[in-house]
């Protein structure tokens, strides 16, 4: 990492598994190790963008300009946050519509990892992006531009169920698009240890393929619920919290792992 910026995306389908989440505290975790960190948001539904603190009227430029055919330069949108060495691409709800004008774009799944290509790469070194609920367009872009990828797991039947799907697309990714691209590891997340069930799930998930499992698993804590509201990182927010040690925990594993 301290030579080559890593792209890491945060992917999976369903929803309400803890992509934002994740993007947002293992960036500030990160960041509060001194890594220069770039989150992207690769999510109409902006959620990263307003859980760094920026407010969306304050957005001129987005994601969706840099995909869109006039391509505006990712570093004319890239903000700063409050929390020291985290930065941010926004996203809008315009990134809606730009998902369906890709569709007829000549290289249509290549432009995000085309626009990461030269400034980014000097400024940050690290690159986090929170992908969409979806298996479209926009999240093909992110996988086709990064390094690795963080997969969270809901420790429930259905969440494990449906990644058999989403690995098919990373592996057909990797064999015709971008052969650097590896799971880094599946993330447990809304782990409670108290219940029969999310222990067998989180069995179940270790004998899932030949995947890793990351050793920190996160729990649905009230903490990590509030720092959004905060426009902050948990980290930042309440340091001294089991989310904020859990998140330090999985930067120490993705530095490990690289």
């Amino acid at each position: 990492m301290h030579l080559l910026t890593k792209v890491i995306s945060i992917a999976n389908q369903k929803g309400g598994v803890g992509k934002t989440t994740t993007s947002i505290n293992l960036g500030g975790a990160l960041a509060e190790l001194g890594y220069r960190v770039l989150c992207i948001d690769m999510d109409p539904q902006a959620n990263l963008t307003v859980g760094l603190g920026i407010s969306l009227s304050d957005v001129r430029v987005s994601v969706s300009d840099v995909l869109s055919e006039d391509r505006v330069g990712i570093e004319e949108i890239v903000k700063e946050t409050s929390t020291s060495g985290l930065s941010v691409a926004p996203a809008t709800l315009e990134l809606a519509s730009t998902e369906v004008e890709l569709f007829t774009a000549i290289g249509r799944e290549m432009v995000l990892r085309d626009a990461l290509s030269g400034w980014p790469e000097r400024q940050f070194d690290v690159v986090i992006i929170d992908c969409p609920p979806t298996l479209g367009l926009l999240t093909i872009n992110a996988l086709v531009a990064s390094n690795r990828v963080i997969i969270p797991v809901q420790t429930q039947y259905y969440a494990i169920k449906g990644l058999t799907a989403l690995i098919k697309v990373i592996n057909t990714i990797k064999l015709k698009l971008n052969h650097d691209l590896e799971i880094l590891g599946l993330l447990p997340t809304f782990f409670d240890g108290r219940t029969v069930l999310a222990r067998e799930m989180l069995a179940n998930l270790r004998e899932l393929g030949d995947h890793r499992v990351f050793n920190t698993m996160i729990k649905n804590t009230v903490k990590l619920g509030e720092a959004p509201l905060t426009g902050r990182p948990v980290t930042e927010y309440a340091t001294n919290s089991a989310a904020a040690r859990a998140y330090r925990d999985l930067a120490r594993e993705v530095i490990e792992l690289g």
